[in-house]
């Protein structure tokens, strides 16, 4: 990379600074005007014991007759460079050439050639409860997250951690027997379940006693009832038939469905151990870990009727985990509002003796809530997935038959780009930043949208298509010199940085972010130069690697958010 021959050029210029300093020192200036890449000489000073506005000139001077650098220039403190336009071209159209997968990595990958585990808890829809659009933040983020770690070559395994376990159960269970339709909830399945939550809600308001039923039944399910087994199984076939059309949609697979009942066999050995090390302490008739010396309010592992709770539960998943998988890091994709809850599970493992509780990573993401105010299962007020991802499939399919009514598979890139156009909307921000839903802006195909980029990865399919098989050949650099191409030049270059930040930093908004930026100057370059009707043969052959090149990586970009790319729109 261009960013780590300048590292080296300073290097040899300042032997005396160490290697990590130099890398983390260079920066890229914020106007062109000012060079490719820029190094300030502040830290140079005590050292060299001169002002940094003095050092600058001298490794300037230093550096001024290396090839690679068109100008060299000591503006104050600083040493801008600014890099030989072709000499640019060339280096990241051999790196591009060379690789297997332009942008992949070997990080998750052992020296002995094994990958390293990554365990992914995403997604977790509540069983009976309806898979509406506060649960997309986290089965988006989570795909996307394990799809960036693949690409780095980590072995993922994927679990969604169903809620089927727990007091709710107990609710559905008294609301079922109490006011439960068999054929209307076979007809309306987790709408008809719903129904029911709903007003159970209800009627507790009138009547707390209800609440009393409730608990008392879901300690029958503890206690393995089989009346009360026999009616929560009904409920766990239901809905995993109804979320399994939205999965499908978003094409989201799971390596293991193991939710909260899974782990119902799985907790006494944790308890025990607790026991053992004195860390369970009785509260109430509860059995509680006091975290009060870690600014934490007590971790509940059972309740007074001896019923387990979430951390009970996601203590002995955590370890069972460990135990399978022998993960290198095991991330827990939910909302900011369980922030504490994974604090204290994750601080009660370390104190059980596990030193593995540092690999415990809990990934927040912001709110999501509705412009008619919160979401909430209980008074009924959720717009269910499925309902918006096929209105959005509707509503491209009525644009697309308006714009171009006889494309081949319509149905099918109608479905790509409806979809894409919701998963694109939900990662264009920051994760923790809170979402307001809005049909409006989900549904907006114009500016920076997934459509957006999947037309133009189109346009580049389009010209592929239209130029025939390329020659295996290296492009000119020198046709490739122009402003508009070496903005693309530099966003590829910086391809393989952005994924590594996002996996580090679990952003998918930083890849959902840069292939807006590759899709606008390509476009930008589409339209001031001429690729397939080029001057002559070698400017033409360089115009259309480059398309090729933005081409790859749209569409790998695109799918490391899962979205696909249609090579017709």
């Amino acid at each position: 990379m261009i960013q780590n021959i300048f590292a080296e050029a300073l290097l040899a210029a300042i032997p005396d600074l160490p290697e990590d300093q130099i890398r983390a020192g260079i920066e890229i200036p914020k106007e062109k005007t000012m060079g490719d890449f820029a190094f300030p000489c502040f830290r140079l000073a005590k050292a060299f014991r001169k002002a940094p506005a003095m050092i600058a000139p001298e490794i300037a001077e230093k550096l001024k007759d290396n090839p690679l650098f068109e100008k060299v220039e000591a503006v104050g403190p600083y040493v801008n460079v600014f890099i030989d336009k072709e000499h640019w071209a060339q280096s990241v159209i051999r790196d591009f050439m060379e690789a297997d997968q332009y942008g992949s990595g070997t990080e998750g990958i052992r020296e002995d050639g094994t990958r390293k585990n990554i365990v992914l808890d995403y997604s977790s829809i509540n069983v009976a409860k309806p898979f509406h659009i506060g649960h997309l933040r986290t089965t988006v983020i989570g795909n996307s997250i394990k799809k960036l770690h693949e690409f780095l070559g980590y072995n993922t395994i994927s679990v969604n951690h169903l809620g089927d376990w727990g007091t709710q159960f107990g609710k559905m269970a008294v609301a079922y027997q109490k006011w439960g339709d068999p054929e209307t909830v076979d007809a309306r399945g987790v709408r008809g379940l719903m129904d029911l939550y709903v007003r159970f809600h209800e009627e507790a308001k009138k009547d707390p006693s209800l609440d009393d039923e409730a608990r008392a039944a879901f300690t029958r399910m503890e206690n393995n009832d089989e009346e009360i087994l026999s009616l929560w199984q009904r409920f766990v076939d239901i809905s995993l038939k109804e979320v399994s059309r939205v999965y499908d949609l978003l094409d989201v697979q799971f390596d293991s469905y193991n939710g909260e009942s899974f782990y119902r066999d799985k907790m006494d050995a944790p308890i025990a151990l607790l026991r053992e090390k004195g860390l369970l302490k009785e509260s109430e008739g509860a059995q509680v870990v006091d975290l009060s010396e870690f600014n934490m309010p007590p971790c509940l592992v059972l309740k007074s009727d001896g019923s387990s709770i979430y951390a009970t539960r996601d203590i002995a998943a955590a370890i069972y985990r460990k135990n399978t998988y022998d993960f290198a890091k095991c991330l827990y994709v939910t909302a900011t509002e369980q922030i504490l809850h994974f604090s204290q599970v994750f601080k009660v493992i370390e104190l059980m003796g596990y030193d593995w509780y540092a690999d415990l990573v809990h990934i927040p993401y912001g709110y999501v809530s509705l412009e008619e105010g919160k979401l909430s299962t209980r008074e009924g007020n959720v717009i269910f997935l499925e309902d918006l991802l096929n209105e959005a499939i509707a509503k491209t399919r009525d644009i697309m038959n308006e714009k171009n009514p006889d494309l081949e598979n319509l149905e099918e890139v109608a479905q790509q780009v409806g979809v894409g156009a919701v998963v694109f909307h939900d990662l264009f921000n920051n994760r923790i930043k809170d979402v307001t839903f809005s049909w409006d802006n989900v549904l907006n195909f114009d500016g920076e949208t997934g459509p957006y980029v999947q037309y133009t990865f189109a346009r580049c399919s389009s010209v592929l298509r239209k130029a025939g098989k390329l020659e295996k050949k290296v492009p000119d650099a020198s046709k490739l010199t122009d402003e508009y191409a070496q903005e693309i030049i530099k966003l590829i270059e910086d391809f393989p940085n952005r994924v590594r930040e996002a996996a580090k930093k679990y952003e998918p908004y930083i890849i959902t972010r840069y292939t807006v930026a590759v899709a606008t100057a390509y476009n930008k370059f589409y339209h001031e130069n001429s690729i397939l009707n080029a001057e002559d043969a070698e400017t033409r052959f360089a115009r259309l690697y480059l398309t090729k090149m933005v081409a790859y990586i749209l569409k790998t970009g695109l799918s490391l958010i899962g979205v696909k790319a249609p090579e017709r729109m």
